[in-house]
């Protein structure tokens, strides 16, 4: 089969590699839609290579059950499913807190086993036996369907802040994360207020919904953002973006008793934050990363009901075989949201 191989930082292939067959609990799923990630950017750009190289990219994948094997019952050729593409072992405190994210025997797709920017990928028996196949409401695209994973990581980020009607959010990057953000909180009927740099961007935002948009690069945000809420501050404030001087510069957005999610994947390090203000004003500092079973299902369930739609965030879609033309422009910020769709 052909699929995408990464060796190394810029260093991606189309191959030739082996099908996968399925062993006992396992299922093989041929790939109809395959999202690129910001995590597959980062991989490419040596900002947090894969555990093992060379490694396959993708994990936000839906497509048709190809191959079932023994012990792995319910599922029949030919189904249309989407994956939760992460595994955990279900034992410790954090999965039985229903935590699964951070449960620390985590593996997935393209994060420690074969990614999803292939003809076909593997489906290991610890997600297949946690329920981590879904099949794909009728109506519902592959391409649609493969973007429940990334939508579910901003399901979970809305439950963590508590977002509820009528709330002021801001989130700060308008790329396809701080995008599908504005999305989940409008649906819960927040005010939501989008901030970036590009113009094109905040043109998307605004034309998704977005209440307020502010160009970062002619204003100065945190008085926009003041301006906006009559001085008080949002309830809610997103960095959907990993640049620490950005967290930095968004905490006076937040109001009293407010809550800062820091949500985009920073390298490590350390900020500078005002602890007297973090203090005296009751402020939460958070943070979420990717998501639980729970999170995805909710995710595919408002895809699903039309509550929220994606279709408007896919701006390009790639063969299999363009994928040095899809990383290269997903790098260059050439696009807002591009899926692998194979025949």
């Amino acid at each position: 089969m052909k699929a995408a191989v990464m060796y190394g930082k810029n260093d991606i292939r189309l191959e030739e590699v082996p099908d996968p067959c399925p062993g006992p609990g396992e299922v093989v799923l041929r790939v109809r839609a395959a999202g690129i990630s910001a995590d597959d950017i980062k991989s490419l750009l040596g900002q947090g290579a894969p555990r093992r190289l060379p490694q396959i990219l993708g994990h936000e994948v839906a497509g048709e059950i190809a191959a079932v094997g023994k012990h792995a019952a319910g599922f029949e050729s030919g189904q249309r499913v989407v994956v939760f593409p992460y595994a955990f072992c279900g034992r410790c405190d954090y999965c039985l807190q229903g935590r699964q994210n951070l449960c620390s025997q985590r593996f997935g797709l393209a994060d420690g086993i074969t990614g999803g920017f292939a003809e076909y990928v593997l489906i290991p028996r610890q997600i297949v036996a946690h329920g981590g196949i879904l099949p794909i409401p009728e109506h519902l695209s592959f391409e649609a369907a493969a973007l429940a994973e990334p939508l579910s990581c901003c399901v979970a980020a809305a439950r963590t802040n508590r977002v509820a009607p009528g709330a002021r959010v801001v989130v700060v990057g308008s790329g396809p994360m701080g995008l599908l953000h504005l999305k989940v909180n409008k649906e819960k009927g927040a005010q939501v207020i989008m901030i970036d740099k590009l113009a094109r961007r905040l043109n998307y935002a605004a034309q998704m919904g977005a209440d307020e948009v502010i160009d970062a690069g002619r204003v100065d945000p945190v008085k926009e953002v003041k301006k906006i809420t009559r001085g008080d501050g949002a309830e809610v404030v997103i960095i959907a973006l990993g640049i620490p001087e950005v967290i930095e510069a968004s905490l006076p957005m937040v109001r009293k008793g407010g809550i800062l999610n820091i949500f985009g994947g920073p390298a490590a390090g350390f900020i500078q934050l005002d602890p007297a203000r973090i203090r005296n004003e009751e402020i939460v500092i958070t943070g979420n990363f990717a998501s639980t079973p729970a999170d995805f299902e909710a995710a595919l369930k408002l895809l699903g009901e039309g509550r929220i739609v994606v279709d408007d965030l896919i701006s390009d879609r790639f063969h299999l075989d363009q994928v040095q033309d899809a990383i290269s422009r997903a790098k260059q910020q050439d696009m807002l949201k591009g899926v692998f769709v194979l025949p």
